[in-house]
């Protein structure tokens, strides 16, 4: 008798486990039976395949662009940065144009001239003109000008003539300035075209993707308006209608 209980006592524990085991796969198989089934993907249709394909095209498109809006923008600010750095040569050799013309107001010695000394001069003209363009403070339009003595006299004195090159100075100067305010008025233009239509291009991306996620749900429900009349009642409503 003692044997047997023993072994009833020994035994529980391993029918306990056992029991609980089978109500865990029962749960667990309730659950499964219980769990809504995954709906299959619906393949698109040719509506929608093609909206998508356009809407790819668009977003290429303005991906592109994108790179086209930074490269102009780019293009701009060194644009603005070359005519920030025009006005400040032009506003330096105005200020050195301005001195030397304040210095030229005071009378020279009159004198006769050594000779060779028209020589002297017109070499020194030639030489600090030379010096000015390899400069790039003078162009090689005006230092052909120069050494072809069109509007130069070379027998001026030294200070006369400095008085001169300075003022061309200037005038090369400001034109380089104007140029390059052309320049960056130009290429802010072409930054705001870039921008313009890399705005529009983003808009028709968004509007394209709406339409390819509405083209096959707009075309169900009108399936589905259709389906709620019978071919009996469509006449009587377009007959009412008329």
């Amino acid at each position: 008798m003692e044997s047997v209980v023993q072994s009833f006592f020994v035994s529980l524990p391993q029918a306990a486990v056992l029991w609980l085991l089978i109500l865990l796969a029962i749960a667990v198989s309730a659950v499964l039976v219980a769990w809504p089934p995954k709906a299959p993907v619906q393949p698109l249709t040719p509506a929608q395949a093609d909206a998508l394909r356009f809407a790819a095209e668009v977003a290429t498109a303005a991906d592109r662009a994108a790179a086209t809006a930074v490269r102009r923008r780019a293009e701009w600010i060194t644009a603005q940065q070359e005519s920030d750095a025009s006005w400040l040569a032009f506003d330096e050799a105005d200020l050195s144009a301005r001195r030397t013309t304040r210095a030229a107001t005071f009378p020279l010695m009159s004198r006769r001239r050594k000779p060779g000394e028209n020589v002297d001069r017109q070499r020194y003209l030639h030489y600090a003109a030379t010096a000015a363009c390899r400069q790039r403070d003078l162009s090689i339009v005006q230092l052909n000008d120069v050494l072809a003595h069109r509007g130069w006299n070379p027998r001026l004195h030294p200070v006369m003539q400095e008085g001169l090159l300075r003022n061309a100075i200037r005038a090369h100067r400001f034109a380089e300035f104007e140029n390059a305010q052309q320049n960056e008025r130009a290429a802010w233009h072409e930054s705001e075209l870039a921008a313009e239509a890399l705005r529009n291009l983003r808009a028709e991306a968004a509007a394209a993707l709406v339409r390819a996620s509405t083209t096959g749900q707009l075309a169900g429900d009108e399936q589905w308006f259709a389906d709620q009349w019978t071919t009996a009642e469509r006449p009587t409503m377009t007959k009412a209608v008329a």
